[in-house]
């Protein structure tokens, strides 16, 4: 860990009350407000108007923002977002695009109300721009955010906000990302709001010292006017509808709308059991020769209409695994918007006000400064949004209409592979840069409705895209050789996790290597859980082959379509590293699809006989993961029923039991946990039984589960695991399944290190009520 920093303190920035914050202000800052009573006095017909014209608003500025830019970080993948924020910060509507942001804008216009309010002054035509971590705005120096006061009458009226992550803004590493810093000195230097327009004109100096850091400055300095264009819109059309319909009315619907969003989240909340889930994720290796995991857990404890997540007895900061506290809020509300905000509007400002954070400081998803983070958003903040999931996928999965809205891990994470080098293409060579963006097409999680979308996307950025190839090809040097989907790869379940995809790429226009980072997770250990006994999808895979070989095979006409097809040597890539592409050589990423939700065990064999035929599934993928036998893409129904009594069997004979006689329970009494577990209550005892043969498998005297428990290699879970843990760590990495023992269908199912603490022992976690009393 990282020695702290004395006077580092001052640019954490946290949630504070608004009408604190609005004391705070000094009277050279006049701000706009309304009372209750004119919030109340808003009619419904107006509140609609208004409150569908500030949606628009926003999307006039991503519309801006995209048209602008030249980053197909923006253009091709939607990796950006935006915000409407009141006169103190709180985000009034956000746009759909990358979720995680959402979490750390109001932190940043928070701090720049308390800090630069006096010295240098906020006023009309001002835009501030930042990119540091512990300030908020973004998750890392990477997210970059460009903010802007909007008055009206002299008063503050509101807040707008562009961001978007940068190809580069320099530090030791390519792209940013350098694997194997120890602290944040290593790598983009944090810069704390400053003024970059003053009386809406560009401030040259600021701008110069702001693209000089980075080594695509035409790109970067791009992004910035395209962020200052899209605020621009933004206090255009605001001001419009203030002007249209009346400042206090349109800072009324502001206010009501986010107290709507309140209230209608605190009502569902109320609905639900009171109790306390649990859910611990790791993350493999922690930066360039590490060989450890390290762990990110989390209780979330509802009562009445809140939340409280506990992070407490997450590992300590280390490596460029590390995300501020602005990371682990926005973590949270990847997980809160879709899960339990899909259908309130998303005046996050309200949202935030449901739940609260406990985190001991200086842990690896609430780092203190210096700590590396340029792993921030897609590592630790990732991995914190998957185990919220699962907390609330947890509590809602009993209740068959939220259940709608549970889902399976996502593709668990991002793997990061950055190129550099010079484009010898045109008249004169020229350096670029490329992130691969292409592990956007990343496979949803399983639901217990429905299957997970195949290459649908990131569960963070509801509105991302894949890039375009040809674009791809004809902005920088290099040629793909395929870009598909992969069988096999969704984890299997009673509901399949969507299937990710594999790229292929080798440089194509230089004559010279090109410099590589990777950074990524979910190699060793899942991070793409399934539930319910659901299987994860695949772990992460790439592979750098060598002396492949490609020249020649296309000169022979021949175009790769399998690494089996490239000669030379193939090598592993770690979780992080830094690295090289020559020419003739290939770089292969797999990235990782959803994971599956309920035991395959109980899939229509004629669902996964037609996912054989549509190529998600190998014919060899049915029969290992799911019992089904398919030959010609025809399903062998009595072959099917041997094969998956044999399994049965199997899982039988492998397991440990606890001996203890079978008791069975009325199931007609039985109220449902989850798609495995039902509780039902006997002369005032809370037991729980298995749904499907009712045998009893704990009761609250007890406090465990009876489960049938097995642990074996990785490679048990079946073909999605691509990759051997001992390769990336030391740790024992073990394939856990825990059954029924009477009708062995499976309730758990991890890929996970072998000293994963076992929360479905926790009968609390199943049975709240027991816990209250």
């Amino acid at each position: 860990m990282t020695a702290p920093i004395p006077g580092s303190e001052g640019f954490s920035s946290r949630p504070i009350d608004p009408a604190v914050l609005h004391r705070s202000l000094p009277p050279t800052l006049p701000v706009h407000t309304v009372t209750q009573e004119q919030i109340d006095a808003v009619d419904p017909l107006t509140y609609e108007v208004i409150r569908h014209r500030l949606w628009s608003v926003t999307d006039e500025m991503g519309e801006a923002l995209k048209r602008m830019s030249g980053s197909p970080i923006v253009t091709d993948a939607n990796d950006f977002d935006f915000a409407i924020s009141d006169e103190v910060g709180q985000e009034v509507q956000v746009g759909l695009y990358n979720t995680m942001l959402v979490g750390a804008v109001d932190l940043a216009v928070y701090w720049t109300l308390q800090n630069r309010a006096t010295n240098p002054g906020i006023t009309e035509g001002d835009m501030f721009l930042c990119n540091d971590p512990w300030v908020g705005g973004g998750l890392h120096q990477s997210d970059v955010i460009v903010f802007q006061p909007v008055f009206y009458d002299g008063k503050l009226f509101a807040w707008t906000s562009a961001i978007c992550h940068e190809p580069d803004l320099g530090g030791s590493g390519l792209g940013s990302f350098d694997p194997g810093a120890s602290d944040v000195f290593s790598e983009s230097v944090p810069t704390p709001p400053i003024k970059v327009v003053r009386d809406f004109e560009l401030q040259r100096d600021v701008a110069d010292v702001w693209v000089r850091r980075s080594r695509v400055p035409m790109l970067v300095g791009l992004d910035l006017r395209a962020k200052i264009g899209a605020n621009t819109v933004g206090r255009n059309r605001l001001v419009a509808v203030i002007e249209q319909y009346g400042a206090d009315t349109v800072k009324a619907v502001m206010k009501r709308m986010m107290n709507d969003a309140e209230s209608r989240l605190r009502t569902k909340l109320s609905a639900l059991p009171d109790g306390t889930w649990k859910a611990t994720g790791y993350q493999d290796q922690a930066q360039t020769g590490d060989r450890g995991v390290h762990k990110i857990t989390v209780a979330m404890t509802k009562h009445d209409d809140r939340l409280s997540f506990d992070f407490t007895g997450t590992d300590p900061q280390t490596g460029v695994i590390n995300c501020t506290y602005a990371g682990m809020r926005g973590g949270v509300m990847l997980a809160l918007l879709p899960i339990l905000a899909g259908d309130i509007p998303w005046s996050a400002g309200g949202l935030m006000r449901c739940f609260d954070l406990i985190s001991e400081e200086g842990t690896i998803n609430n780092a203190t400064f210096p700590a590396a983070v340029s792993r921030g958003p897609i590592g630790p903040a990732w991995l914190t949004g998957n185990l919220v999931a699962e907390c609330l996928s947890q509590m809602l999965d009993r209740s068959v209409d939220l259940g709608k809205s549970v889902q399976a891990a996502c593709c668990g994470t991002w793997d990061t592979a950055v190129v550099a080098g010079l484009d010898e293409r045109g008249e004169l060579p020229a350096p670029f840069l490329n992130i691969l963006m292409e592990p956007m097409a990343g496979g949803y999680g399983g639901r217990p409705v429905a299957d997970g979308m195949d290459t649908g996307g990131l569960f963070c950025i509801p509105m991302g895209r894949i890039p375009d190839t040809e674009m791809t090809e004809f902005l920088y040097p290099l040629l793909t050789l395929w870009r598909r989907e992969e069988p096999d790869s969704g984890g299997p379940g009673r509901h399949r996790g969507g299937v990710s995809a594999s790229l292929a790429v080798t440089p194509y226009g230089t004559s010279l290597p090109m410099g590589l980072v990777f950074a990524s997770a979910g190699k060793a250990v899942a991070q793409n859980s399934g539930l319910a006994g659901g299987y994860p999808g695949n772990t992460g895979l790439e592979i750098l082959a060598r002396e492949a070989g490609v020249d020649e095979l296309l000169r022979s006409g021949t175009i790769p379509g399998s690494i089996e097809e490239l000669g030379g040597t193939k090598e592993i890539g770690a979780c992080y590293a830094e690295s090289y592409l020559a020419p003739g050589e290939v770089l292969y990423m797999h990235w990782q699809g959803g994971g599956g939700y309920g035991d395959p065990l109980l899939r229509e064999p004629a669902a996964v006989a037609a996912d054989v035929r549509n190529g998600k599934v190998t014919p060899e993928g049915a029969r290992a993961g799911y019992g089904v036998l398919v030959t010609g893409g025809v399903l062998d129904e009595d072959a099917t029923r041997r094969t998956r009594d044999t399994m049965r069997e199997e899982r039988r004979n492998r397991s440990t039991t606890s001996g203890s006689e079978a008791v069975m329970l009325d199931l007609s009494l039985a109220r449902r946990l989850d798609d495995n577990l039902v509780e039902v209550t006997v002369d005032g005892d809370h037991l729980v039984g298995c749904a499907h043969c009712g045998r009893k498998l704990g009761d609250a005297r007890t406090g465990e589960l009876d489960l049938a428990r097995f642990e074996g290699p990785s490679t048990a879970a079946g073909p999605q695991v691509t990759s051997d843990p001992a390769q990336y760590v030391d740790t024992p990495v073990v394939f856990r399944q825990q059954c029924c023992p009477g009708c062995w269908t499976a309730v758990y199912s991890g890929i996970v290190p072998a000293d994963h603490p076992d929360h479905l022992a926790d009968l609390t976690r199943l049975l709240p009520a027991v816990a209250a009393r």
